[in-house]
């Protein structure tokens, strides 16, 4: 299936010259002058990779890929900059908004296809990782025991996040980590990492870290398996890791917090039947 490119930039001799250049290896080109424009044919087109100018009328390339990336159907597609803005803080922001690539003009039309051809291969690779991606699946009678939650009583909802927060809900007994979501979700990791931490105001890690902790608790209190077979249960391969993150979030140990739990679980069952 031959692969759509959308060109953003207003110097009419550039674009042509990377429109030509890229068609001629086979993709199919889409020109656009301003960031407006930009934005309207991403949508329109749903190209398989953007290039961008920074520096463009209407709307600069800053806010043509923050406005993609707020839209689902334009959030996870490839994005390469390639511009005159070259100081450190260009680049940095540039990856903070979740570019994919950032290349300095003057560039060759051949430095262009190189970088296009990695972001392509590394996506599809990406995508690829985590299709074929062992799903593990609890044998029976452990599945049992870990129980589904209802969403809402964890996270929060926020139609852009959905993925995310699916995807940990799914997979939270799994050694999942921040790079496993990004690429469930088609976000570069720092993107996801910003995304998340300005809607919630917490990091992916924590969320998932949350979760763990609301499965563990309810397999301390409702079970009578081992700290160690918890642990692993609810996706930490390492006990000491487990317990520094269990000790961090209830200032107790498990063991403790099972025994307190248990001590008062009893103390409300006596209590009813005086």
């Amino acid at each position: 299936m031959v692969k759509k490119i959308l060109v953003i930039e207003n110097t009419a001799s550039t674009r042509n010259l990377f429109l030509e250049g890229i068609k001629a290896e086979g993709f199919y080109t889409i020109g656009a002058e301003n960031g407006l424009i930009g934005v309207q044919r991403a949508h329109e087109e749903l190209p398989d990779l953007i290039i961008s100018e920074i520096i463009i009328p209407k709307l600069n390339g800053y806010g043509v890929l923050s406005t993609l990336r707020q839209n689902p159907l334009t959030a996870t597609i490839p994005f390469i900059f390639v511009t005159v803005r070259m100081t450190r803080t260009d680049i940095r922001k540039g990856m903070e908004l979740g570019a994919d690539d950032y290349l300095t003009k003057p560039c060759t039309v051949q430095e262009l296809l190189r970088a296009i051809t990695a972001c392509l291969e590394k996506r599809a690779s990406l995508q690829q990782q985590y299709t074929v991606q062992p799903q593990i699946v609890a044998e029976a009678p452990l599945a049992d025991i870990i129980k589904p939650i209802v969403f809402k009583c964890i996270f929060p909802s926020d139609h852009q996040l959905n993925k995310v927060f699916s995807f940990i809900e799914a997979n939270y007994h799994r050694p999942i980590a921040l790079k496993d979501v990004a690429v469930a979700v088609g976000y570069s990791p720092t993107y996801l990492t910003n995304l998340v931490q300005r809607q919630t105001g917490q990091t992916v890690q924590s969320w998932i870290i949350q979760r763990r902790m609301l499965a563990a608790r309810s397999l301390l209190l409702e079970t009578d398996q081992k700290i160690e077979a918890i642990a692993a249960l609810v996706g930490y391969q390492c006990m000491v890791h487990f317990f520094r993150q269990f000790r961090q979030h209830h200032g107790t140990t498990p063991q403790a917090w099972r025994r307190a739990g248990a001590n008062s679980s009893l103390q409300k069952h006596e209590r009813s039947n005086c």
